[in-house]
């Protein structure tokens, strides 16, 4: 009895109904190509300021997807120094930060380049960089084995883990990933496939295949980012599909599993892709205002004196601090005495750019004065 797609006669040649995916491609397709359009009428600064912040997302919540939580400040300095971008003050990653970095950046700057199964291991080492993955030693840079038994994708808590379903066989990935990497690299069978429909099949190709002992999911989501990278010829993110996978994680799961039991005809699946997608142009719109909202607050304030910490301070504010800010978490950031802290705080609260929140908790807190300013207002080609 056949349990999964991959044990089918006809595997690997997905099927899908184009005409019933039509509306809902040329849709997402229509408001891919309006945000690329508004993006491009904006200044080189304001554009690197929101792709900057669309690859601190995808980096931090695909490993969200997987169970591991990334130091925000950790992963933002690492992709400033190799976008050679000024952020202020770098601190050091560790080198797991690094490699997810690492593989995000060579996927989305270098989408137009072949995936070959070396820069697959590239990745899968850039991910593993001490050969384990938690406590446990995994093959690095290369196949899995069955040596601990067959793949399985799992989700859940350990001792309440869900199985979804079952990889292939380890003896059979040589040639599985030979299929997958010709399909992906050709150039013949990407006349007739919509790129964003390449990208679709692409992941969920190599998520059943599940060619690692680890790390599977995150190249997957890599491999998604490159091929939408190609479909818009840019190496610029303004999206992210890990950060909207991750906010419908149990959909997601349950889509990849009921489409691994089913048949290959994966129009249902393309369906939940596209529907995701578009969803996850709902949150650019909200970085673009963000970034908006940042340029229109430096632009207002031109002239006023900060110093080095309330730069710092207010700059986390305007890009989304987490939590509530306090004098003593200043104090931390800024790396400066309690009093330093509370004299940078009294002089914005001064100058009506800080102002204290709502009693609430032992400590008190302190947010940016809204200025009543639309931010849509700022010039779209500031430089």
């Amino acid at each position: 009895m056949v349990a999964y797609i991959h044990e089918l006669p006809d595997w690997p040649h997905f099927q899908w109904d184009d005409k019933y995916l039509a509306g809902e491609l040329a849709a997402v397709r229509h408001r891919q190509g309006r945000i690329l359009g508004r993006l491009e009428s904006l200044g080189i600064k304001l554009r690197e300021e929101a792709s900057f912040r669309t690859l601190t997302e995808e980096v931090i919540k695909s490993s969200e997807i997987e169970g591991e939580i990334l130091n925000r400040d950790q992963v933002r300095s690492s992709l400033a120094q190799r976008l050679g971008m000024n952020i202020g003050a770098l601190i050091q990653a560790d080198r797991y930060i690094e490699g997810v970095v690492d593989m995000i950046l060579d996927a989305t700057q270098n989408y137009s380049s072949p995936l070959t199964a070396e820069r697959l291991f590239g990745w899968h080492a850039a991910l593993f960089p001490t050969g384990y993955s938690g406590l446990h030693k995994i093959a690095v840079g290369k196949w899995r084995t069955d040596k601990s038994g067959p793949m399985r994708v799992v989700s859940g808590a350990v001792g309440h883990e869900r199985i979804h379903f079952e990889a292939p066989a380890a003896q059979r990935l040589g040639k599985e990933m030979a299929a997958f990497l010709k399909w992906l690299n050709g150039k013949a069978n990407a006349i007739h496939v919509d790129p964003v429909l390449r990208a679709a099949v692409a992941h969920l190709w190599f998520v059943t295949i599940h060619p690692f002992e680890d790390g599977n999911g995150r190249i997957g989501r890599a491999i998604a980012d490159m091929m939408l990278a190609r479909s818009e010829q840019s190496t610029q993110r303004f999206y992210s599909m890990s950060a909207q996978i991750r906010k419908e994680q149990g959909k997601y799961y349950d889509y990849l599993e009921n489409t691994q039991k089913g048949d290959l005809n994966i129009t249902e699946h393309l369906e939940w892709f596209l529907d995701c997608m578009s969803r996850a142009f709902d949150n650019a719109e909200t970085i673009l205002m963000d970034v908006l909202k940042k340029a229109h607050f430096w632009e207002h304030h031109i002239g006023e004196p900060f110093n080095d910490r309330q730069r710092n301070i207010i700059n986390r504010l305007l890009d989304g601090f987490e939590g509530k800010l306090t004098s003593s978490k200043w104090a931390k950031i800024a790396k400066c005495s309690q009093d330093t802290a509370g004299r940078d705080i009294d002089d914005l609260i001064k100058r009506h750019i800080l102002q204290k929140d709502a009693a609430g908790g032992r400590s008190t807190s302190y947010s940016l004065v809204e200025d009543g300013l639309d931010p849509t207002s700022l010039s779209l080609s500031t430089r």
